[in-house]
């Protein structure tokens, strides 16, 4: 069988291949044809382009934001710059609003002080005291009193508090609302605190103050949050300012009187403590970034034990004593005081250059003095949190053996002013803040003098922003001066002067001699700008060691000063 199977299959593949060939067919080289068709071509096949289509440009979807008033121009302005938001003026028109929030939900800390014009007598008040006068309570406190407000700070309350009670709010734009507060007198304000000017005074709300160093916007009753109503989250990124108050850019100055450290201020120090003038207001002093002494008696090594009595006035300290310029946190001391030469009058020996090595081993800087003119005349140049502060300082009063020359030591003599004048408008080109302080005459009245007035106003001319007579040993009048801050004279700080009756100040039943009357300047300087300036008031106990007014003194002693000076009083001590 299996032999038949083969002859069949190879009859049938006969039968076949003739059929294929046809009669006409010419015999073939099967292998050779088989080549000739799988020959490849001489041009290679190209795969096809693939061209991508053309995509359609689509545009970012926009989203509807209503900005509340409330919003900070600055602020509402970031909002309105962010990619594909679309401000409409009409809350039911938006998707999303832009408004106060709380401070957990808030992508924006704002920060306001409530201020009254400086001229106020008033301290602080408590929260419930302000939304009390915002309803329309009348509190013993402020009485009298009443808001005066920009738009903007308005609708910041009225969100916060409600509706304010009929007649208590006058609304004025932002450019016209200072004047205009010194015009009224009793009227509190809200300003934001990059907005502050030295002529505000910034209440404390519940005892804190923005301008506080130890600050915590969460615990103060006039930090705000903005941001998106609860449950609004627009898929957009918005470049905000995270707060309006950055302690990175704060800059705290205090400013001081006279220090003379000899006589009974010297004798208490040497039988109760080389720091007991600074016990009780030294922490305060160090609490400042930069503390300012007027230093006007060198150091000398074999300076005799104090002698508590009237005695000549040619002084000298013993090196000790810095101590207490320690204790008090000293950075800046000025040079400009009349007793720095007096060891060379009476010992025959220049000691500045032992005082001024005992300043710079501490690093305490100094001016207005040194061991010689040029010294004496240099700047001292500091720079803090962004804040570029300048001192400088002169001596108008003499005597002539107080002032350097160009080859030995003293106070820089002020002649006529002009070196001063040159110097400060150099610096203010320079982007510094010029503090200018003088050894002025020597009177215990609190008016300043009608020539002291003149060059103080010319000094503020130049471009300083602090003007300041740092020789008075009674406090004086003040003034804001064009852009300037003038005080003509801050008392003094650590000297015995308990009892120079040639003018005093009555609280109560008491008469206190005016010399016992101490002022501190603390300034606030922030991103560039000097902002505030706070009077801080002491009461000078035991020939050494100044303390802290009582409100009673201090209503006294503000009242006194502010109507030297022409002012216009609002309110009373808290």
């Amino acid at each position: 069988m299996r032999i038949k199977s083969i002859i069949y299959a190879i009859m049938i593949l006969g039968l076949l291949a003739g059929c294929a060939a046809g009669p006409t067919a010419q015999a073939t080289d099967p292998v050779s044809s088989s080549r000739e068709e799988i020959k490849p071509s001489l041009t290679p096949t190209q795969p096809p382009t693939i061209i991508p289509p053309t995509p359609t440009p689509t545009e970012p979807p926009e989203y509807r934001v209503w900005i509340s008033p409330a919003v900070p121009a600055e602020l509402a302005n970031e909002v309105r710059a962010g990619e594909a938001v679309r401000p409409v003026e009409a809350q039911e028109e938006a998707e999303y609003r832009f408004d106060l929030v709380p401070a957990d939900q808030a992508l924006s800390l704002w920060t306001y002080a409530l201020t009254a014009p400086f001229p106020t007598l008033l301290d602080g008040v408590t929260l419930e005291q302000a939304r009390g006068l915002w309803a329309g309570s009348q509190d013993e406190t402020l009485t009298g009193w009443r808001f005066l407000l920009t738009d903007q700070a308005l609708a910041v309350l009225r969100t916060a508090w409600g509706e304010p009670a009929e007649g208590m709010v006058d609304v004025l734009p932002a450019g016209e609302l200072l004047d205009a507060a010194w015009e009224a007198g009793s009227v509190l304000s809200l300003v934001p605190f990059e907005k502050l000017e030295p002529r505000w005074k910034v209440l404390r709300v519940d005892g804190i103050s923005p301008l506080d160093q130890d600050f915590q916007p969460e615990d103060y009753a006039l930090t705000f949050g903005f941001g998106f109503a609860e449950g609004q989250q627009p898929p957009v990124e918005l470049a905000l300012t995270a707060a309006n108050r950055d302690p990175e850019k704060m800059t705290v100055l205090m400013m001081t009187g006279v220090t003379a450290l000899v006589r009974a201020t010297a004798h208490r120090m040497e039988t109760k403590g080389l720091t007991y003038p600074a016990e009780k207001i030294g922490p305060l002093l160090s609490s400042a970034d930069l503390t300012h002494i007027s230093n006007e008696v060198s150091f000398y090594s074999d300076c005799p034990f104090p002698d508590p009595g009237p005695g000549p006035l040619y002084f000298c300290s013993r090196p000790s004593y810095i101590e207490v310029l320690e204790a008090s946190g000293a950075d800046i001391v000025e040079l400009t005081g009349n007793h720095n030469n007096d060891s060379a009058q009476v010992y025959g020996v220049d000691v500045v250059p032992e005082t001024l090595e005992l300043y710079r081993e501490r690093g305490m800087r100094y001016y207005g003095g040194g061991l010689n003119l040029d010294e004496a005349s240099r700047p001292a140049l500091v720079e803090h949190n962004g804040n570029k502060l300048a001192f400088i300082g002169c001596n108008p009063a003499g005597p002539i053996y107080a002032w350097a020359t160009e080859d030995s030591p003293g106070a820089a003599p002020c002649e006529d002013y002009q070196w001063m004048k040159d110097e400060i408008a150099r610096l203010r080109a320079e982007g510094y803040l010029p503090i200018a302080t003088f050894q002025y005459f020597e009177n215990y009245s609190n008016l300043a003098g009608p020539e002291m007035e003149v060059i103080f106003r010319e000094i503020a001319d130049a471009g300083a922003v602090v003007v300041q007579g740092s020789q008075a040993h009674t406090p004086k009048e003040m003034e804001f001066f064009n852009d300037s801050f003038i005080h003509y004279g801050l008392g003094n700080l650590y000297f015995d002067q308990m009892h120079v009756y040639q003018a005093y100040l009555t609280v109560g039943n008491q008469q206190i001699p005016t010399t016992r009357l101490e002022f501190v300047d603390r300034h606030v300087f922030y991103n560039g700008r000097h902002i505030s300036t706070d009077l801080i008031t002491l009461m000078l106990e035991d020939y050494a060691q100044p303390r802290l007014m009582t409100a009673e003194e201090r209503e006294a002693f503000l009242t006194d000063i502010f109507a030297a000076s022409g002012w216009r009083i609002s309110g009373g001590v808290q």
